[in-house]
């Protein structure tokens, strides 16, 4: 193994996304790892969904020829800010989650009581990867909730701005509901069902936001 390829794979087990470079990520992503995956991609999208609004947000509020827009742009940045730092958050426990996830599978089971324990440590990890990933499309839902209004009537300079700012929040939303779903599925009933019904609710809501937005959008270049 070359220096390279060791200062890599140092770099690969830091789980602190938002301390590496945009290609240190990249890198990381595309390493035969199995982390960070896609739970931690959707974290890193609503992060930079989230600085985008903020952009619009700025360029609007103050402006006297975006006046409409300023109350749409405070409420979207109060609901973006947090998001920025937020998000990478979500990203680093979604990849803790995951390793929890891979080290209970790797307790003993010699015993009847080495195995029930296991069960139990592959439940309760598996759960938490479960909630982790379901923040994560919570968050993202709540800023595509806010930014149809900011398509409409934010500053119309930077309208494919906001447009951009949904595709990756849509994108963060349901990728990680993604990861809900395939870990809600390996639990039993009374775990998973709670899970499952929010991945319906939240999938059908971000479906629907995402197209309001995209609407608002191009209604609003062709103004």
């Amino acid at each position: 193994m070359t220096n390279a390829s060791l200062n890599t794979q140092r770099v690969y087990n830091v789980t602190n996304f938002e301390e590496m470079t945009l290609q240190e990520f990249s890198e990381a992503l595309a390493s035969n790892n199995p982390t960070p995956g896609g739970g931690s991609a959707a974290g890193v999208a609503l992060s930079q969904a989230a600085a985008l609004t903020v952009m619009v947000c700025d360029i609007t509020i103050g402006r006297e020829k975006w006046k409409t827009g300023w109350e749409a742009s405070e409420i979207a940045k109060l609901v973006a800010m947090p998001l920025i730092n937020g998000a990478f958050e979500l990203a680093n426990e979604d990849t803790d989650a995951f390793v929890s996830v891979m080290d209970s599978f790797k307790l003993p089971k010699d015993t009847d009581e080495e195995k029930d324990a296991r069960r139990l440590a592959i439940r309760k990890a598996t759960h938490q990867a479960s909630l982790v990933p379901l923040q994560t499309a919570k968050d993202a839902l709540q800023l595509l909730l806010c930014q149809e209004e900011l398509a409409l009537t934010g500053n119309a300079n930077a309208v494919t701005d906001v447009g951009v700012a949904s595709l990756l929040a849509s994108a963060a939303c349901k990728g990680a509901l993604f990861n809900v779903h395939i870990n809600a599925i390996s639990l039993p009933d009374d775990l998973s069902s709670p899970l499952l019904e929010q991945v319906n609710e939240i999938k059908e809501q971000s479906r629907d936001m995402s197209k309001a937005v995209m609407k608002a959008v191009n209604n609003r270049l062709e103004e």
